[in-house]
């Protein structure tokens, strides 16, 4: 949801074509890490239902992983808008 308000947002301001491939880049890395911090997390599920220390060190290091895709992409974000307000 949040890709297409950036996207249409995009689209209204026209920044150059770099900018456009470091948002299509950043957010294509958080739908990435979300996907296998998904795809982590339900096979670690099916292997141990119960609770293990480990798994939950694997569960906590996939969510770290999305954490710092975000960050990356607000980066990247706020990035676009100093660039965009001193245009």
């Amino acid at each position: 949801m949040l890709l297409v308000l950036v996207l249409a947002t995009l689209v209204v301001l026209h920044p150059g074509p770099l900018w456009w491939a470091a948002v299509l880049l950043a957010s294509a890395a958080v739908l990435a890490a979300e996907l296998l911090n998904t795809a982590i997390e339900a096979l670690a599920d099916h292997l141990s239902p119960d609770f293990h220390p480990q798994i939950r060190i694997v569960k906590d290091c996939a969510a770290a992983a999305v954490f710092i895709a975000v960050s990356g992409a607000i980066g990247v974000g706020i990035a676009l808008a100093v660039h965009l307000l001193r245009r």
